[in-house]
């Protein structure tokens, strides 16, 4: 009876503290919309023409993103203006593409929304010259039905995406939150991680800008790691820099059991993310595979949670262990080497991201460019070529 009445008083409890949570989320909006609605009818009455003729500014408190959107057509501004301002983003608008390029050489914005379609300067010339004046901020093209195909060209010049007017409200809302998210993940990607050394007990999931490197573990150029166990074979796997720089792991080519390598062989492959990229990855030892980690065939997402334990991938009886084991890093050594690989990864990622700035609309995958340039980015920077030979089981799918 004292049990149910303790269980009771629980369950009402949490029930309580749940409504409450709802009742002040809830407050919290209503009460950030009504200071965005005041915003809007402040902003739209203040004067701003020593910046530009036909600037209107509204600025909220802590805005999720600048945005800056210019179109020849006032009724497409004043969209603009209602939903992102109550969706809570500050905006600028102006009416010519002149005034945009001068306000981006004053201000700080992270979009430009261009219409393509204006007299004097169109809204390519508008995408170029943003890009060459600030090629921090981000893109993205206004465009009618008829000139689609002028908005993806515009993408080589910078721009990363398109709207098509006329739009509804929730979808410039989704529009604008999707730019946000890839926004947000390409500067999370040009972030070089943070490098600790710890036991391989307590080197499982960290934070996402944290790289784990565990004492008494090798670890390749090619980002795979090696332990040396009591039987003298060498247990392999994937390091905690590879899933955290280029993403999940959704597949697996695993080696054959018998099969006789060389360092530098193929020895595995991982397909990376929903797009299905591979990476193939070379042996960091020479010797024989003996056994392979079927674990991984039904529980793939071991790599990412104990990659130095239960995430293993094979192990290889050695040939040649103190030649091999010279050309690995370990220690206090590994970490400093994995600070100057991070350097030479986050470098060449904005290499990468720079030369495909294009959104691919047909990918489900909202995140798939900056991941396809992640991926290119790791294998200039860590693998060789490499062809998955025969004797390379099939791919194992998470």
């Amino acid at each position: 009876m004292i049990f149910l009445m303790v269980l009771l008083t629980v369950v009402v409890f949490a029930v309580v503290d749940l409504t409450l949570r709802l009742t002040l989320k809830q407050m919290q909006a209503t009460r950030a919309r009504r200071e965005r609605q005041q915003a809007l009818d402040v902003g739209l009455k203040l004067e701003f023409a020593d910046e530009a003729l036909s600037l209107k500014r509204v600025e909220v408190a802590s805005p999720r993103a600048r945005i800056l959107a210019v179109d020849d057509e006032p009724v497409i501004l004043d969209s603009f203006r209602k939903i992102l301002v109550l969706a809570g983003f500050a905006v600028d608008t102006v009416e010519s593409g002149q005034e945009a390029l001068s306000l981006v050489r004053k201000n700080d914005y992270d979009f430009v929304f261009t219409d393509l379609k204006m007299p004097g300067m169109d809204g390519l010339d508008v995408a170029k010259g943003v890009h060459h004046l600030r090629p921090d901020i981000d893109i993205a093209i206004i465009t009618g039905y008829g000139t689609i195909e002028s908005a993806v060209d515009a993408m080589r010049f910078g721009a990363v995406d398109y709207v098509q007017k006329p739009f509804t409200e929730d979808e410039l809302i989704e529009f604008a939150n999707r730019l946000v998210l890839r926004r947000q993940d390409r500067r999370e990607r040009l972030t070089p991680p943070e490098i600790r050394l710890v036991t391989p007990s307590t080197a499982g999931v960290a934070s996402p800008r944290v790289v784990n490197v565990p004492g008494g573990v090798y670890v390749s150029p090619e980002h795979s790691w090696v332990r040396i166990e009591m039987t003298g074979e060498g247990r392999v796997g994937l390091d905690d820099f590879v899933q955290k720089s280029v993403g999940p792991v959704t597949a697996i080519r695993l080696p054959e059991p018998g099969r006789v390598v060389r360092r530098g062989d193929a020895l595995f492959a991982l397909s990376i993310g929903g797009d299905g990229q591979e990476l193939h990855f070379s042996a960091p030892l020479s010797g024989k595979v003996v056994h392979v980690n079927h674990d991984l065939d039904y529980q793939l997402d071991l790599m990412r949670l104990r990659p130095y334990e239960q995430g293993w991938i094979c192990t290889i009886d050695p040939q040649e262990l103190t030649a091999d084991l010279g050309k690995l890093v370990i220690g206090a050594d590994a970490v400093s080497w994995y600070q100057a690989e991070a350097r030479h990864f986050t470098d060449r990622l904005t290499e990468e991201l720079a030369a495909e700035p294009a959104v691919d609309r047909k990918s489900p995958h909202p995140n798939g460019t900056a991941q396809r340039a992640a991926c290119r980015a790791f294998a200039k920077c860590f693998l060789k070529p490499a062809q998955v030979p025969e004797t390379v089981g099939p791919a194992v799918k998470a």
